[in-house]
């Protein structure tokens, strides 16, 4: 039997450690139990958040409606030739999944090491890092249709990734809680090495014949050096995405900042490091109040202690003006603002 609770604290629930209720707070541990929650009409008409790890969300009000938080769990895989099938419960945190194939030698999610949430999240948010997205590695993912009480697959396609973005964030909000994702990776290792940092820290240890699982610890490495711990100082990693603009805005940015960080984002567009720009600004290491920017990734916004999901969602309208009055460019919020 399914047990509802009322007035929860959240901030165990989320990585910001924000202060915050939820009105009401469910637990979904198998897939059947969407099912029984949602025979209740007052839960159709109830406003709600779905919750994995509850790490790209930053809670600025309590929240007046239903908390759902996936805890389904369970890894297993299927290999078929060189190509491993691995599903995986989105309930299980996602760095424990990227161990599980590493340890197994399933090449393709080393790069994704060490990034924060649950698997269920994952396809929503196209996470990405070191020149892997999730896309890359999908196969398909099981969701649950709030509107019939049935499951359908989706595959890449129906999934519609783009940067940071999926159907489940455009289209079909709303509509759909994922209870399970399915990846394709190989057996046989093909590693992106393309990122300068991966190679760097490669050259650094000796390493020239290196394994996914070389791969992971170093990315893993490299995301401790920029990134703080949650569990030490709130935060939610990358608050910003990356802001993609026109060939001719960056040139003519690049007039005035010879140094600008860059990237190739499809013909007619360049990629911008958001952490650049903000640091250009001023912003890195900052502190506001009971909130500022960490120490060494101005990408990441941090809970110094007591602060409120409005403070930071202060802070950060601060330096979208200032990045924006300094570069003309508009830079976005990656993290769910609840409120």
């Amino acid at each position: 039997m399914l047990q509802i609770e009322e007035n929860v604290s959240l901030k165990n629930f989320n990585t910001f450690g924000i202060e915050a209720k939820a009105r009401y707070f469910v637990e979904i541990s198998r897939e059947e139990e969407l099912a029984e929650l949602f025979i209740d009409p007052q839960w159709h008409k109830t406003e709600r958040l779905i919750l994995g790890g509850g790490s790209n969300l930053l809670l600025v009000t309590d929240f007046s409606g239903l908390v759902i938080r996936m805890n389904i769990r369970g890894i297993e895989h299927r290999i078929n030739h060189d190509t491993v099938f691995v599903e995986a419960g989105a309930g299980e945190v996602w760095n424990d999944l990227v161990n599980y194939c590493v340890d197994h030698n399933f090449a393709g999610m080393e790069n994704l090491s060490l990034i924060p949430g649950s698997v269920g999240a994952s396809p929503i948010q196209n996470i990405g890092a070191y020149g892997v997205e999730l896309k890359d590695v999908f196969e398909s993912c099981h969701a649950f249709e709030i509107a019939t009480g049935q499951i359908k697959i989706f595959n890449k396609d129906g999934c519609k990734f783009g940067y940071r973005e999926s159907v489940f964030k455009s289209a079909l909000k709303g509509q759909y809680i994922i209870t399970s994702v399915k990846f394709r990776l190989s057996a046989r290792p093909k590693l992106n090495l393309s990122y300068g940092a991966i190679e760097q820290e490669l050259n650094s240890r000796g390493i020239s014949a290196p394994t996914i699982k070389d791969v992971s610890q170093v990315v893993s490495a490299i995301r401790v050096s920029k990134l703080p711990d949650p569990s030490t100082i709130g935060n939610s990693g990358s608050f910003f995405k990356n802001p993609v603009i026109a060939a001719a805005q960056f040139e003519g940015i690049v007039k005035d900042y010879l140094a600008i960080s860059n990237y190739p984002a499809g013909e007619g567009f360049i990629k911008l490091a958001a952490g650049w720009l903000i640091e250009q600004c001023g912003w890195k290491g900052k502190t506001v109040g009971r909130t500022g920017t960490w120490k060494n990734q101005a990408l990441v916004l941090v809970n110094h202690g007591g602060a409120t999901g409005q403070e930071i969602y202060d802070l950060s309208s601060q330096i979208i003006d200032s990045v924006y009055t300094k570069f003309g460019v508009t830079l976005e919020r990656e993290v769910n603002i609840i409120r």
